[in-house]
């Protein structure tokens, strides 16, 4: 099947016409070609050449520089768009917070009140509000304390980034 527009990738990259009439796509639209063909189409270099292999690691080289420089971007704004979105939501729950505190200030201002009705005296019906909040207080902070203690942090992490240094030398399987 021959291409219908030599030296044009279907996915936007730019390409150049060898002497066997194969094109070979250098990488994103716009981006220099690193050798391999000279302008009037024909190889500069004979097959098996050295020079051609250390063209093909230039390419190789210069095409894993601008993927890791797209990714670094992609990630940029990914991270930006969450982190926008994350201050929105806090704000949010932020606000709910405040606006549940009211509620509970006043409901136990309101059971307070009630309270000092049923018993005459609003002194002792402050401090049986009080002593039910304390209670509440302290159960909830025996349920965090339980919940903090059985975190483990980041055990496969740690991990794996202990095992990085090794793989890099090539020692990944003689650890």
């Amino acid at each position: 099947m021959t291409d219908p527009t030599p030296g044009i990738d279907p996915y936007g990259a730019t390409g150049a016409t060898g002497a066997t009439g194969a094109t070979r796509y250098g990488g994103p639209a716009g981006a220099a070609d690193h050798g391999g063909t000279t302008s009037a189409g024909s190889s500069d270099h004979a097959p098996g050449d050295v020079s051609s292999i250390g063209s093909i690691i230039s390419d190789i080289s210069a095409d894993l520089s601008t993927l890791i420089h797209q990714e670094l971007e992609l990630a940029k704004v990914e991270v930006k768009d969450s982190a926008t979105k994350a201050g929105k939501g806090a704000g949010l729950l932020g606000g709910a917070g405040v606006a549940g505190h009211m509620a509970l200030l006043f409901l136990s201002i309101a059971l307070w009140w009630a309270l000092g009705s049923a018993f005459d005296n609003r002194g002792w019906a402050a401090v049986v509000v009080g002593v039910i909040w304390g209670i509440i207080a302290a159960v909830l902070a025996a349920m965090g304390r339980k919940d903090l203690k059985t975190i483990n942090g980041m055990p496969r992490t740690v991990e794996t980034a202990k095992q990085v240094p090794d793989a890099l030398k090539g020692n990944e399987g003689r650890a």
